[in-house]
This record gives C-alpha cells, sequence and structure tokens, in this order.
C-alpha cells in the first residue's frame, strides 16, 4: 500500500511539473534527427520548430530548408512538411505508445550545417491556458480552476493508464510462471528418463558380463 501511495505521489509531481521538451541542435545536410515522446491515449500534444538564421539581417538562404514528420505508433502521419524554414504541429494521442518526430535537412552541395530550434510540450501543459489568461482577477480565477481541473483529469488518466499497465504485467508474469513450471517439470521428466536409460543400459551391460 505504501508503495502504490508513493507511486501516486510521484504521478502528481511529474503532472504538475512542465512536460517540456525543448531543445536547439546541429544538423548536417541530408542527415536526419529523430525525437520520441511516450504518450498515452488521449494526451493532447503541441510543437513547433523553426531554423536558427545565422546572420538576422539577412533571409535564409537556399540551404537552409527542413523536411518535417510527425508519425504514431502505427498508421499514417500526424503532420508532414516539405521545404520549409519553421512550422508548428499539434495533435490529440489516440493509443497509447512511442510518437517520433523526424526532421531532415534536404540534400545541399556544398554540405551545410543547419541550427534546429525545437520545442515539443505534451499533457496538460500543451494546452497552454497562459495564453488566453487575461490580468482580470475573475479571469485569473477561472484560468486557475480550469488548469486545475486539468490537471485532476489528466492524473485520473494516468492512474487508469498504469493500472491497465500493471493488469498487463500482472497477466504476464502469470503466464511466464506457468511457462517455467511446466518448463521445469519436462525438464525433469527429461533427466528422469535419461537416468533410467542409464541404468537400465547399465545393469544389461553388467549382466552381459555376468558380473551381477
Amino acid at each position: 500500500m505504501d508503495l502504490r501511495r508513493s507511486s501516486i505521489l510521484l504521478l502528481i509531481i511529474a503532472l504538475l511539473s512542465p512536460r517540456t521538451l525543448s531543445m536547439r541542435y546541429e544538423l548536417k545536410s541530408s542527415k536526419t534527427k529523430c525525437i520520441g515522446e511516450d504518450m498515452h491515449e488521449n494526451s493532447m500534444s503541441v510543437g513547433k520548430y523553426f531554423i536558427v538564421n545565422p546572420n538576422e539581417d539577412h533571409p535564409l538562404p537556399a540551404s537552409h530548408k527542413i523536411i518535417v514528420k510527425v508519425m504514431p505508433p502505427q498508421g499514417k502521419n500526424l503532420h508532414e512538411a516539405d521545404n520549409v524554414e519553421a512550422g508548428q504541429f499539434s495533435f490529440t494521442a489516440y493509443e497509447n505508445g512511442s510518437y517520433v518526430a523526424c526532421i531532415t535537412a534536404v540534400d545541399y552541395k556544398p554540405e551545410t550545417t543547419l541550427t534546429i530550434d525545437f520545442d515539443w510540450k505534451t499533457g496538460v501543459h500543451s494546452k497552454e491556458w497562459t495564453n488566453v489568461a487575461k490580468k482580470n482577477q475573475v479571469v485569473m480565477m477561472e484560468y486557475q480552476v480550469k488548469t486545475l481541473m486539468d490537471t485532476v483529469n489528466s492524473i485520473h488518466e494516468e492512474m487508469y493508464y498504469l493500472r491497465e499497465r500493471e493488469e498487463e504485467m500482472q497477466e504476464l508474469n502469470r503466464s511466464t510462471n506457468s511457462k517455467m513450471a511446466w518448463l521445469s517439470f519436462g525438464s525433469l521428466v527429461v533427466c528422469l528418463s535419461v537416468a533410467g536409460l542409464q541404468f537400465w543400459h547399465l545393469k544389461t551391460f553388467f549382466e552381459k558380463k555376468k558380473l551381477i
């Protein structure tokens, strides 16, 4: 029971903390970098990306283009963009699993290096209620209530998801234990059979030699 309570407490802390993947990295021409995020069903997700301009006083050169794809665990891509400098995506996960975003720098000669800025938010923090919150006190209270309700719903969904995973693991353990029991029984039968054959062989051998 203490372990279950500790798990729930850790889950609440994780949900209340920002679930944001934000990074800046370099990517050479024709190279691809993929980033995965483990999500559960009905989780919301938003992301944005852009190529950092090495010279802000001038537009990006023709070599600075990327191809972006956001893929679910299975099925059609959730987002596709070809030869772009920047973009954004949003979706709601329709199944549990790992969702992957891949960014490819277009093939260009001579080879060049792009700097990519990538930001990906999932769960309750992807809704960005702060973008619609006003300074008015009543609106701020409404914003806080919405955020709290959204957090509670996310906690409930996470707990239900963890319960399902726990049941799956228990079923897997039962199946594994059953298979191990049959394997042990089979090994015992084989060992006894081999021992019996050895005993019969030795007995026959000694009888032929008239040693017994």
